[in-house]
């Protein structure tokens, strides 16, 4: 698995291998879980939320500083991945380490067609209900999650309704 890794800066020193972003509901106790334990068992130092957040810190700045210690980020586009905002906080934060870290992001579509998530159709698709209810002034917040999405798509990942028993 070790070629598998990009390379990375000698003075760059990461926390985790591997930062797994999910829809919980959609697929913890199911393909995550899976990918999650298959990744430990290869020896791949991997963080997901429920395992590797500490007890009694801020949810949202602990999952900003996993991002930015992975040297990879795995994101599993699934049917509700976009209408979480933790999510999509997830996503823009790993996009922006991708540029600024040159960190490797590999995305898994599971369950959804790449084009839906880049396109925002379907459950990805950011109606005037979603505006509605962030209010107004988070327009500019939907239009970077817009962004985000379409910019993760268009990497080259895996459509797990085209693999093999997915």
């Amino acid at each position: 698995m070790a070629a598998f890794f990009p390379p990375s800066s000698p003075t760059r020193r990461w926390t985790y291998d591997v930062f797994l972003s999910f829809r919980g509901e959609d697929t913890r106790k199911t393909f995550t879980d899976h990918l999650y334990f298959a990744l430990k068992d290869a020896g791949v130092n991997a963080f997901r939320d429920d395992n590797e957040l500490r007890r009694g810190n801020d949810i949202g700045s602990e999952l900003l500083k996993a991002i930015r210690e992975s040297r990879i980020s795995v994101v599993v586009f699934s049917v509700n991945y976009s209408g979480s905002r933790w999510c999509l906080e997830e996503l823009t934060e790993i996009l922006e380490c991708r540029k600024r870290l040159r960190q490797l992001v590999l995305p898994i579509f599971y369950g959804v067609d790449p084009s839906d998530v880049r396109k925002q159709r379907g459950s990805f698709e950011f109606g005037e209900a979603f505006v509605n209810k962030l209010g107004a002034d988070m327009e500019k917040l939907v239009s970077r999650w817009k962004s985000a999405l379409s910019e993760a798509a268009n990497l080259s990942g895996w459509e797990l309704s085209k693999t093999c028993n997915g």
